[in-house]
Order: C-alpha cells, then sequence, then structure tokens
C-alpha cells in the first residue's frame, strides 16, 4: 500500500442528524447516541451538519452542548454554521458557553454566503434589514473579534458590564474552523488564522483550473497554508464521503454501493454557474479506501479527517459504519484510537 505523505493524527465524523418530522426527538437522541459510540470508538471527533427548515439539526450548538455532557474525551464540531442566518455577537455568546461546558473540546466551524434560498426566507429571517444585511467575510471577522475578547461597547453602566462578549473561553479562538470550497476563501481562512474544512464540495472556478476533485482541493490547502501564520503547520480537516463495508451485510453493501452510484454523475464535470465539482463516494473495503485515500492528491496533505455519513441511511448503517471505521480503516491508515 503507497504511504501518504502525512500520517493521519486525528480522525472524526460528520452526521447531518436527519429526524423525521413525526418524531424529532428521538432523531436528535440518536445523533447524541451516535456521538457517544464515537467516543466509546476512540474517535478524535464529532461533527454535526446545520440545517434550516429541513428534518436535520437545525441548531448544532444546542445539540452539542447536550452532547458535551453525555461525553468526556471527544471533540466537537460545527460543519458548518451558515453565518447568514446569525448574528455574530449572540453566537460568540453560545459557542463560549458550550466550549466551558465541554472542557474546551469545542471545534465551531463557519462559513459565509447569503441563506439557501434566500428570496424566499428573508422576509422571515431579516424583515427589516433583508437588503442591508452583509454576507461576506465581514461577517466572520466580526466572530473572530468578539470570541478573542476584542471590546464590544464602551457602555457602563449602574450595574456591573462588561465591554467583552461573556463568557470568555480560553483557547476557542484557535479552534475556530473556516468551510472553504473556492480558493479566495481558502486564502482568507488563512490569512486570518483560521482552521480549514475542505469537504466533498469545491469550486472549479477558472477554466484553467485542473478538473480533477483532488488537484482543486490540493490548490485549494495549499493556498490557505501559503497564506496563514503557521504555513505548513496550519490545521485541515478533509470531509470525503467514505464507507466502509468489511463488517456490512450483503443488503448493507448494495445499498451503499447503489448511493454512490445515484450520486456519480455529478462527479464528472463541474455542475450548474457555481462550477461545483463533487467528491466520488468511497465505497469498499478497509484495504480498497486505505489504498483510493493514500493515491487522493488532497488526502496526502492532511492530518485530520472528518468522514460524513450518508444523509439517509438507518442507525445500524452509522453503527456498522463507525465501527468499521475506527478499528479498521482507521489503523489501515497508520491511525491510532484515541483514549
Amino acid at each position: 500500500m503507497p504511504q501518504t505523505n502525512r500520517p493521519l493524527r486525528k480522525l472524526g465524523f460528520l452526521t447531518i442528524g436527519l429526524f423525521d418530522p413525526a418524531d424529532p426527538g428521538q432523531g436528535h437522541r440518536a445523533t447524541l447516541e451516535l456521538i457517544e459510540l464515537g467516543e466509546r470508538l476512540g474517535f478524535d471527533s464529532a461533527w454535526v451538519r446545520h440545517r434550516h427548515l429541513q428534518y436535520g439539526i437545525s441548531s448544532p450548538v444546542a445539540v452539542l452542548a447536550a452532547a458535551s455532557q453525555r461525553t468526556s474525551r471527544i471533540e466537537l464540531g460545527t460543519a458548518v454554521i451558515p453565518l447568514g442566518w446569525e448574528n455574530p455577537l449572540r453566537l460568540a455568546e453560545d459557542l463560549a458557553t458550550v466550549d466551558l461546558l465541554s472542557g474546551g473540546r469545542l471545534n465551531p466551524g463557519v462559513s459565509v454566503g447569503p441563506p439557501i434560498h434566500y428570496d424566499q426566507v428573508k422576509a422571515a429571517l431579516y424583515p427589516d434589514s433583508a437588503a442591508a444585511e452583509d454576507f461576506g467575510h465581514e461577517r466572520v471577522r466580526r466572530l473572530l473579534d468578539f470570541v478573542r475578547g476584542e471590546p464590544v461597547t464602551g457602555f457602563r453602566g449602574t450595574e456591573e458590564y462588561s465591554d467583552l462578549v461573556q463568557p470568555q473561553a480560553p483557547g476557542l479562538i484557535r479552534r475556530l474552523w473556516y468551510g472553504a470550497g473556492s480558493l479566495r476563501s481558502a486564502r482568507w481562512a488563512g490569512e486570518h488564522g483560521m482552521n480549514l474544512l475542505t469537504s466533498s464540495v469545491v469550486k472549479a472556478e477558472q477554466a484553467e483550473e485542473p478538473r480533477e476533485f483532488a488537484e482543486i482541493q490540493l490548490a485549494h490547502i495549499r493556498a490557505f497554508r501559503a497564506a496563514h501564520p503557521d504555513g505548513d503547520r496550519a490545521r485541515v480537516s478533509q470531509g470525503l464521503v467514505v464507507i466502509p463495508t468489511d463488517s456490512a451485510t450483503p443488503a448493507q453493501r448494495a445499498k451503499y454501493e447503489e448511493y454512490a452510484r445515484r450520486r456519480s454523475a455529478r462527479t464528472t464535470a463541474p455542475q450548474g454557474p457555481a462550477r461545483l465539482m463533487f467528491a466520488p463516494d468511497l465505497v469498499g473495503s478497509s484495504a480498497q479506501l486505505a489504498e483510493a485515500l493514500s493515491a487522493h492528491a488532497a488526502f496526502r496533505e492532511v492530518e485530520e479527517v472528518a468522514f460524513a455519513l450518508p444523509f439517509t441511511f438507518e442507525p445500524e448503517d452509522y453503527v456498522q459504519i463507525l465501527t468499521d471505521t475506527a478499528t479498521r480503516l482507521g489503523p489501515a491508515l497508520g491511525w491510532q484510537p484515541a483514549g
């Protein structure tokens, strides 16, 4: 098996936290149980996606607050919170609170851009200021300032007030991540000292760019590190869909292969006006997956991954996938379970 340039140091997983609208509580509890399983299996991190007006986690900070009280070691991340839906000051308060409750295990990932389907939701989200809202990188910079402890106000009242966001969570600023799909955003994240989350979607922004997903993602990683104060040591986490089948039943294997087959057409060329490139889903034995990842140009540049769980599988499927990932695929990539 070919050796990667960087040994895999941290292994995580990412879930959307899908639930049945007829019983949303059970779906949220299932996500918490999955995070508990991840800790028992030795995963370094568990990440939750963020979905609004869909049947997935809409309040990842609240979910991770609950997870922080059911676990003791595993790091807890968001991948990612779209800041177009958030007030950076209020979010900074929530993130610091959960980070303190978790004992310094929170890894918030954020992104910018207009909320999806903005024309349909703006009247509810920003009824008085929809036309004036700025959804660019300035929104992230404000969040960074608040978490870092920059003064918010010079106000002093008759009661005791702070001019900083409270509570302050030492070390949280070093665990803020940016979800970048473009070269510009990757550079911006590096220039501002953030960590980089790169997923299974990137933008092929120019016709002369390489058409292979892995080469585009590699260019983003290198641009990020070139701009980052930590240079080559700057943290990058990769989030491909990777499904080991070692202990899967024949029915599970068939389902996983069909899932990847249905999504494969979008991986062959840039999609839509944004020229989005999607990574192929990887399905196979741990030996096959380790071989494929070792040949992946961007994977060879990272030391951390958070493999994304498919959205629509059953709880028993996730248990099998996570168990095989921790006990077979991770070790095949040189990783050792934590704790």
